[in-house]
């Protein structure tokens, strides 16, 4: 037995690569090669590991033989001697397997955004020896990958990953209470870690901050209303379509590239036109009073705050959306001013007004989209109403909620829509009533299909600028989403108001690895996304090879899988290498011994 090398040369250097082979022989005399174990690339100090800890057994004789493990070695070197182990092959065991590629590609993000420094800095082991910083990893990690409760992480996930051997830690790195103690030591550096990330997204994508995206979404909780009137839980106007939960709201800023800034979580019932001061304040005191511009959507700055905006010195630019009513109240005048084509698909109309300009896109592709969205809502409206006319309910209330959920499933169709209930008593007859559709109504729905309405007091720039700002208001949009549905940031198992803003603070670094993998795919390989990459590199495991001695003790070699051909040109396309495997090492009694 021996081990061979095969040589392939990538960017100029040359990388060597090792098997564990068996020379064996066959029926004729011929002899073969068997591969035992592929190793990867080792290093020269890996190599001299293997000299110390393999030799050949023969299963015949029932005793070792030193065989030479190099071909190109003539005999043993002299420090493997008087040191070889006999291995059994007959005896190997494959163990513990557990998920490695995605661990360790949020890892290198992690490290990429220099965050195991940052909390380094600020996160010291415990008395006990236990480092919060590993545990805020790898809480930071699993919400990336596969994201649950602190409960799961410490019951299942973990023994199931490699982020034990990454980080060279057992599980009780994992330990419940641990957990939580940890999620007690983060908040306190929030404002740090916004500074800290404005300058990684700078130095590692050349980011600038000269136009900031705002917004807010909500996010609830299935609970009763805390007795604690400073806890954020309350209700209030719910994105998420639950007013009957307790919410928070949490306020974002992003980059147009989707570089998340800074955030803020906030009561549940606040109103999105009372945040908007305070974020400007904040912004200015970090990055300076630049003459930056604000991204909105309508309904979030207050008409005092866009006053302030223009009064500011220097003046502090913005574009927001406008409420469609608005459209309504300039319809008439912008009907005088002629289309102007700013890219393909898309056309503006601009209208001076005092200190600001209105500026209405219409997009025809939204327009399509718009259309046929309806179309749908009032084929599925038509047929529900047509299912109720036949139940022939004798309770009014009854066909009331009917239709008060018909109305909740199908909005857009709805507004078209003119039903009318007859007005009679409950069980006397089948309560009837009557549809049809509003067609002037439908006429000025189809009119505004597509078109937004800006306002904004940048009136030297040009329209297709402003409208390519606009649009990327989805950026923000995209964020609240993953932070949603991808990164699962609910359900929020907390009930501590601390803890329940450090789960959303975890979620806001995972969101960070999130883009920065986003952002290496968008030059590298655009049409993947940052979940595919971590679910392809998911299937590259790590397990445990175990080979009993001939002395009784076990040689384990810690192992991943070779990547298969989509995973290596995933790897090549994101300029990744794996770690070399690691060396060898012998136990006995379930014990470590160190070579």
């Amino acid at each position: 037995m021996y081990l061979r090398c095969n040589t392939r040369f990538k960017d100029g250097k040359p990388h060597r690569y090792w098997n564990i082979v068996e020379s064996k022989r066959i029926s004729g005399g011929k002899v073969i090669q068997r591969q035992v174990l592929y190793l990867g690339e080792i290093n020269d100090e890996q190599k001299q590991s293997w000299c110390r800890v393999i030799e050949a057994f023969d299963e015949n004789k029932q005793e070792s033989e030193e065989l030479a493990l190099f071909a190109a070695d003539k005999e043993l070197p002299e420090y493997a001697k008087d040191s070889g182990i006999g291995v059994r092959l007959d005896g190997m065991e494959l163990c513990r397997p557990r998920q490695y590629g995605a661990c360790w590609l949020a890892c290198h993000l992690y490290e990429q955004l220099g965050l195991d420094g940052f909390w380094r800095e600020r996160l010291s082991d415990s008395r006990e020896g236990k480092s919060w910083r590993h545990i805020l990893q790898t809480l930071v990690c699993y919400r990336l990958i596969d994201p649950g409760s602190e409960w799961r992480l410490h019951r299942q996930w973990y023994e199931r990953s490699a982020m034990g051997d990454l980080l060279e830690e057992d599980d009780g790195v994992v330990e419940k209470n641990g957990l939580y103690r940890c999620l007690d030591k983060v908040l306190e550096h929030k404002q740090a870690l916004f500074s800290h990330l404005s300058d990684r997204w700078r130095d590692l994508f050349r980011a600038s901050f000269e136009v900031l995206l705002y917004d807010l979404t909500s996010t609830y909780f299935e609970s009763s209303p805390p007795e604690d009137e400073n806890d954020k839980r309350r209700y209030g106007y719910s994105r998420d379509k639950r007013s009957d939960c307790v919410q928070v709201v949490i306020a974002l800023i992003v980059t147009p590239e989707g570089f998340p800034l800074a955030y803020e979580v906030l009561p549940g019932n606040t109103s999105d036109r009372t945040t908007l001061g305070e974020f400007l304040k904040k912004i200015e005191s970090q990055y300076g009073k630049a003459q930056r511009v604000w991204v909105m959507d309508r309904g979030v700055p207050t008409e005092a705050v866009l006053e302030q905006m223009r009064q500011s010195d220097p003046v502090v630019h913005y574009l927001v959306g406008t409420p469609k009513g608005k459209l309504g109240q300039l319809e008439q005048e912008l009907l005088k001013v002629p289309w102007q084509q700013v890219r393909s698909g898309v056309e503006v109309k601009l209208l001076a007004r005092e200190q600001e300009l209105y500026v209405l896109a219409k997009s025809h592709g939204r327009v399509n989209k718009e259309r046929a969205m309806r179309q749908r809502q009032l084929r599925g409206l038509v047929k529900r109403l047509k299912e109720l006319q036949t139940m022939k309910l004798k309770d009014q209330k009854a066909l009331l909620l009917k239709l008060g959920a018909a109305k909740g499933k199908y909005p857009a169709a709805w507004r078209v829509m003119g039903v009318d209930v007859a007005d009679v008593k409950d069980g006397a007859e089948p309560v009837s009533f009557s549809f049809r559709l509003n067609r002037s109504k439908l006429r000025a729905v189809r009119r505004r299909e597509g078109r937004y309405l800006l306002r904004t007091n940048l009136a030297h720039r040009p329209p297709e600028q402003l409208w390519q700002f606009y649009i990327q208001l989805v950026e923000i949009e995209a964020a609240f989403k993953n932070l949603k549905d991808d990164l699962q940031l609910r359900p929020i198992y907390h009930q501590l108001q601390s803890r329940i803003e450090a789960h959303i603070f975890v979620a806001f670094m995972a969101y960070c690895l999130h883009v920065t993998l986003r952002a290496r795919l968008r030059p590298l390989a655009g049409g993947l996304t940052p979940r595919a990459v971590l679910d392809k590199l998911a299937a590259i495991q790590m397990l445990d090879v175990k080979f009993p001695t001939t002395d009784g003790r076990t040689l384990v070699l810690t192992r991943h899988t070779e990547p298969d051909i989509d995973q290596k040109i995933l790897l090549e396309q994101l300029k990744l290498i794996l770690p070399a495997q690691p060396p060898p090492r012998i136990s006995a009694g379930g014990q470590r011994i160190d070579n």
